[in-house]
């Protein structure tokens, strides 16, 4: 094995378990965005200067914008421009992400013990499902959070992102490393402002190693491997090793003959991205807006 079990000092725990307590319990009945901005305020050390403020006392535009920050009505994030995003879904779950966003540039994300049992709290709340048992280290960033089902005992590590702009499934006990990229969307090859989402899964057991990236739509088969920096357009087969851009499968993994299909019938075995197409339709009045201004 290549962990060893770590716990912290008796106090240390105590304090853990009360504090994140305490959060979930008001995230379970409070106004979500009025507690996650005492949190931030707390987990910043900012109290008497927010309460300063707070009561009129008059403070820098710099250190205004900073106290304000705290409070998620007054913050934007990237996927609140998306047009096709569910607006009561999103109005739910963007405290939540500028929590946990927020909380990993905070001193204590760096406590690994005191984060991974934040982070799994926090979960429970923002994402579709969340078992039992995750390991979410620091930088993982998603896009809603609210498309994203997670199974027992996953490990994410530094730096991943989770798009979820359409559905993403990952199943137990898979392991993402460091930088490892999942994408449920897709921009259109002419015009890129034209986005299709699917749903894109990663099966029980699966590992996807350090840097990979995994398109849209794509299946990655239960116990299988997807290689360092391999970009996954298809399906990867269950027990099979990927690896390459684009990723091909190479080999089925030893002690899985048995189970696994032939590598050479990997390709034609692949599934229908289009059959994982979610379809979405934009309000009658909406307005959209073109970042880039140009007529295609």
């Amino acid at each position: 094995m290549t962990k060893r079990h770590v716990s912290l000092p008796d106090d240390a725990e105590a304090t853990l378990r009360d504090f994140v307590g305490e959060v979930d319990d008001r995230l379970s009945t409070e106004d979500t965005y009025e507690v996650v901005e005492d949190v931030l305020v707390d987990l910043n050390g900012d109290r008497e200067a927010y309460e300063a403020w707070q009561n009129g006392n008059t403070v820098s535009s710099v250190e205004e914008a900073r106290l304000q920050s705290y409070d998620p009505r007054n913050a934007t994030l990237e996927s609140e421009y998306y047009a096709e995003k569910d607006e009561e879904k999103f109005a739910e779950s963007k405290p939540l992400q500028w929590l946990w966003r927020q909380f990993d540039n905070t001193p204590v994300a760096d406590n690994v013990d005191f984060a991974l049992e934040f982070r799994q709290m926090l979960a429970r709340h923002l994402f579709a499902d969340a078992g039992e048992g995750l390991r979410i280290f620091k930088g993982v960033s998603m896009t809603y959070g609210h498309n994203i089902e997670l199974g027992d005992n996953v490990v994410i590590h530094d730096d991943v992102h989770l798009d979820d702009r359409g559905e993403l499934d990952i199943g137990d006990r898979v392991s993402l490393s460091d930088g490892a990229h999942v994408y449920t969307h897709d921009h259109d090859v002419v015009d890129q402002t034209e986005v299709t989402n699917y749903r894109t899964t990663i099966e029980d057991d699966a590992r996807v190693t350090q840097g990979a990236l995994v398109r849209a739509g794509v299946t990655v088969g239960e116990n299988s491997l997807v290689g360092s920096r391999a970009v996954v357009q298809q399906d990867v087969p269950a027990h099979h090793v990927a690896v390459g851009m684009p990723a091909r499968s190479v080999r089925v993994k030893p002690g899985f003959e048995g189970d696994a299909i032939p590598v050479e019938d990997a390709e034609s075995a692949a599934g229908d991205r289009e059959d994982r197409r979610i379809p979405y339709t934009l309000p009658d009045d909406f307005e959209g807006f073109d970042e880039f201004q140009r007529d295609i």
